[in-house]
């Protein structure tokens, strides 16, 4: 079945080139299918050997190709989007954590190659370098999940009579369970959507929730038992202002949100 599945890639994609691009899609979701094929012109297959380039235009060329970064800008124009350092993690089809791929990335700037990052990285010259800061069975382990439309909508919180609960569920939302060490993150989309999650390093951040999208704001809070105790606005990967945290508090007020005994860090 596998193999029938190659062979069709082939005969659509012509060479073996864009079949390497595309082998790693077999064992895909369908929306994660769909999300690689939106990313392969920023990515490998986005290949041209003969065509010089430099490395800011190459960096330039990537920073265009990743529109999904930017996803949601268009309905509020404070919206943060991913940092610079982790815009390599959302157009890679892999989602491998950016922190991680930008060592790579700053060995293949060095390097001086014409391949374009990702496919130097995976198929190309670069694809033997094991690097010491980070070796390769760590930038291979450590992927980010990105969250479908579908998948985040059990990771969506409300808040009704200033309490915080689970949409779909309508459990309150309580971070703070015996047993339940760790950081929760959140994020505001830039549709005033509120979603809830135990940050993994590693494996669940910031960036999993819209899929690397922009956000209106986006840190940590703690709540126990849907009343909300603490928040700040901390996160590394979209990095909010002053200004998207005072629209995080304008919505919580909004929502009728008693802010009084909530420490803000």
């Amino acid at each position: 079945m596998t193999e029938l599945k190659l062979q069709k890639v082939y005969k659509s994609f012509h060479t073996i080139r864009k079949l390497a691009d595309y082998a790693i899609l077999i064992n895909q979701s369908w929306w994660k299918l769909l999300d690689f094929a939106e990313l392969k012109r920023s990515s490998i297959s986005f290949f041209d050997i003969e065509k010089h380039e430099t490395a800011i235009s190459r960096w330039s060329r990537a920073r265009t190709r990743a529109a999904k970064v930017g996803k949601g800008l268009s309905k509020d124009v404070k919206a943060r989007k991913l940092a610079l350092l982790h815009w390599l993690e959302a157009i890679d089809p892999q989602h491998r954590y950016g922190h991680n791929l930008h060592f790579y990335y700053d060995k293949w700037l060095k390097s001086k190659s014409r391949e374009p990052f990702f496919y130097w990285l995976d198929i190309g010259e670069g694809k033997e370098i094991n690097l010491e800061k980070c070796p390769r069975a760590k930038l291979q382990q450590q992927c980010i999940k990105y969250l479908s439309p579908m998948g985040r909508l059990a990771y969506e919180v409300v808040v009704e009579d200033g309490r915080f609960l689970y949409k779909q569920s309508g459990e309150f939302l309580h971070t703070t369970k015996e047993g339940s060490r760790g950081k929760w993150i959140f994020v505001l989309s830039t549709s005033k959507n509120l979603y809830v999650g135990k940050k993994k390093k590693g494996s669940f951040q910031h960036s999993s929730f819209l899929a690397g999208g922009a956000t209106s704001c986006a840190g940590r809070l703690v709540v126990e038992h849907g009343v909300l105790k603490a928040v700040w606005p901390h996160s590394g990967h979209y990095r909010p202002t002053e200004e998207n945290f005072k629209e995080f508090i304008s919505f919580l007020e909004e929502n009728n949100v008693d802010l009084s005994n909530v420490k803000v860090l």
